[in-house]
Order: C-alpha cells, then structure tokens, then sequence
C-alpha cells in the first residue's frame, strides 16, 4: 500500500487524477452503446432480446422476459427464512428515513391578494436498473424502490441481468417486500433503452434509476433528455479522515471493503500522523490475506488505494471537500467538529464505530450516492427524485391590476409586444 506525503512533487497531479478516475466516459463505449440504444429504440423487442442472447447468453420472447407469477414462487423458495428477516429489517429501517423526506405542496398570498403555491407530483413509472452482473444487489433495490414508494409513485418497473435466464431469489424477495410485482430479465445497455423508448414488451418510464457497470452508465446518459435519470454512476470510493486516536485496524478494514467491490473502486485513507499510515498499511498487508476476493482488491488498491500523510487535519478536511467523495469516515477525536468543516460528500460516517458497511443496508441512509467528485452539486437518492413541482398561480382582477404595469413594460424590455398585449388587454392600461 503506497503512502505518500501531501507535500512531495506531484502530489497535486496525483490526486487530481484519483477524484476523476472513471469519471469520463471512454469514447470508444459510448460510440457502440450509442449504437445498442439506437438500435433498441428503432426495433424494440427484436433488438433487446438479440443484444441479451449476445451479451448476457440467454434467449428470451415476450412471453418469457417477465418474471412469471411461478418463477417468483419457485424463487421464494429458495430464499433462506433468516435472509427474508434480514431484507425486511432493513425495508423497516430505510423506510423510517425516507419517511421523513416526504414533500406537501403549499400556498401563499401575496399583497396584492394573488394566491400564489407548490404543488408535489409523484412520476407515474420509474424503472429500477437492479445489478446482476459480477454481483447483485437486493439492498440497491430497497434503496431505490421505498423512496419511489413513498413518493406515490404509481407504478414500478425492475430490470435485472439473469444468470441462465434466473433472476437472483434475493433480489425476487427484496422486490416482493417492497410491493413490486413487474420483474424483467434484460440488463446492460439494452435494458436502459428499452425503459427509455418502450418496446413491445417493456414499458417506457419517466425515470431510471438505480446503479450499473461502465455500459449502464453510458446508456443513461445517453438517454437522458428523453427519460430523467437519477445521475450517473461512477466506480465506487471511500475517503477516510484519521487520527492517532483512531483504530488502524478498523481503517484498514473499511478500505478493503470498499476495495471488493470492482477493481476501479478507490480507498484512501488522509492523516496527520506517518506513523499512523505506516501502521494502517501493515494492517492492511494483514487483513487482505483471509479476504474472499483478494484478487479484486489488490488490483483496486494497487491502482486506486492510496495512505496520504497531510500537513494536518485542516488540509485533510480541505483535501476531502476537493475530492467529494461517495463515502467520508471521520475517525477523528471530534468528529462532529470536522463535520462542520465539510460541504460536499455523498454520505459521512462519523466515528469508530460507524463502519460505511452500515450505509449500504442497515443504517436507514440512502446508498445510491454522487461518485467521481459529483457530490458538489448532487445528493443521495431520496423521496424528492420521485416528485415533481409545479407552480401554481391564482390571480383575481384586482391582484392583476398591482402587477399590470411592470409585466408589460417588462415584455416590451424584452420585445415580447404580445406578450405584453395579453396584460394590457385584461386590465386596459397603456
């Protein structure tokens, strides 16, 4: 594990290249999944189910791209009493967040006795991209589908990758917890552009949210414009700030599991103390010997791990908010001090005995978070993803009249003279 001083010769050049990895998309990608989603939008089914026998090595037909009501029986059945306990303890918890996240419209008067407002519209169809590629995520639905839930969401869509044409039972189970019943076997780019346009099988939504590799990513943003998206996702990342006071062996921890995700997630650890990132690294020299998939997280680390010894824990903090990271630990004496200090960060974790493991399924926060640096102007997932807000004016004849004179002269400031006309007509003033 490489560690490497805040003040040592290109060390600006480094770090800028760690906050932006993955962020750009690769050209090459978005010219062929440019094509798949053109192609998909043009022949619907026809492309969608070809692109899924080429890439995920399945056939399909439109009468066995849904879930059926016997494949989600068989599927349950397969799923372990103590496993559903767990999804639906977690259902609670992120449930009793998200509860509090809950918008209302309102209203006002003005002076001049017009009533002016906001009115809060839950979207009519989102579809949720749930991962089942190198992983899958039961806890990535959860996160995705109780916000939309909670919003009034009228109906939700699910895509999943299958493995030999069998959508994980855990991820059946999350969907039947959340009150889900349509579950489709596409994933990759096809699946995003087929929620995107609709084809004859899958219908087309307002919003697609939900995670997915470097083809999903492209494809959302492709689409965007023509569907919302919750934003897209990068590689995965965790930036700890860290005392003397803290644990080596917790921080060590906390990096490889991040680091087991993919082999583009970054871990990096920002201290005050060398002798601290000395010892973190040889925790970590130890730990990663017993780790399940060693061999992703020391290709991750190699590339994307990093101990950096500051000047001090007040550039730590502003080395932080530079780098806006998915996931901030604060193991720090004082944590809620330095939190005061931060401003942009996908989700913190304050304290030891925080671990961001608890983030992904048990704490209640949302998971699908703002990667590569995009937490300075983006937020977690939540119930306000699933709204929208609509202005709404009530004016009588005589609140029109207090504002009559500056519309129009603010029309005639723009050249708009009809605009203008359209006030001048109901109120008569010149």
């Amino acid at each position: 594990m490489k560690i490497i001083r805040s003040d040592s010769a290109g060390f600006d050049n480094f770090f800028h290249q760690l906050r932006l990895r993955g962020a750009a998309l690769n050209p090459r990608l978005l010219a062929s999944v440019t094509k798949i989603v053109q192609d998909v939008a043009a022949r619907g089914d026809k492309s969608l189910f070809a692109y899924t026998a080429k890439f995920d090595g399945y056939k399909l037909t439109s009468a066995t791209t849904e879930v059926s009501a016997r494949e989600k029986k068989e599927a349950l059945t397969k799923v372990k009493k103590e496993d559903l306990e767990i999804i639906r303890f977690a259902f609670a918890r992120i449930k009793k967040y998200h509860r509090r996240q809950k918008m209302r419209g309102w209203t006002m008067s003005d002076a001049g006795g017009a009533q002016l407002g906001q009115k809060i519209v839950p979207l009519n169809k989102i579809g949720i991209y749930a991962p089942g590629g190198k992983a899958f995520y039961p806890s990535t639905l959860l996160m995705a589908a109780i916000p939309a839930k909670l919003a009034g969401v009228k109906e939700i869509i699910v895509v999943s990758p299958a493995k030999a044409g069998k959508i994980n039972p855990l991820v059946i189970a999350a969907a039947r917890i959340c009150g889900i019943d349509r579950i489709f076997k596409i994933g990759g780019a096809q699946a995003i552009a087929a929620l995107a346009y609709g084809t004859q099988t899958i219908p087309r939504v307002d919003k697609i949210v939900g995670p997915g590799n470097a083809y999903v990513a492209a494809a959302k943003k492709i689409v965007f414009g023509q569907v919302g998206i919750d934003m897209i996702a990068g590689p995965s990342e965790i930036l700890i700030i860290a005392d003397d006071t803290a644990d080596a062996s917790f921080v060590a921890a906390d990096m490889l599991g991040q680091a087991e995700h993919d082999e583009m997630a970054a871990s990096v650890l920002l201290t005050s103390s060398e002798n601290f990132a000395r010892r973190v690294s040889k925790e970590i020299d130890k730990q990663i010997k017993s780790a399940a998939r060693k061999k992703i997280i020391q290709t991750s680390l190699r590339k994307y791990g990093a101990i950096i010894v500051t000047n001090n824990i007040e550039q730590a903090v502003r080395l932080a908010d530079n780098f806006a990271p998915e996931h901030l630990e604060l193991m720090v004496k004082n944590p809620q001090e330095i939190l005061r200090q931060i401003s942009s960060a996908g989700s913190v974790f304050l304290g030891s005995h925080t671990p961001e493991a608890l983030g992904d399924y048990l704490a209640g926060g949302n998971h699908i978070l703002p990667t590569s640096g995009t937490a300075r102007f983006s937020s977690a997932l939540g119930v306000y993803d699933f709204v929208r807000h609509m202005s709404v004016s009530s004016f009588t004849p005589a609140a029109l009249q207090t504002l009559a004179l500056p519309t129009i002269r603010f029309a005639q400031m723009e050249g708009l003279e009809a605009h203008a006309a359209s006030v001048r007509l109901r109120t008569g003033k010149k």
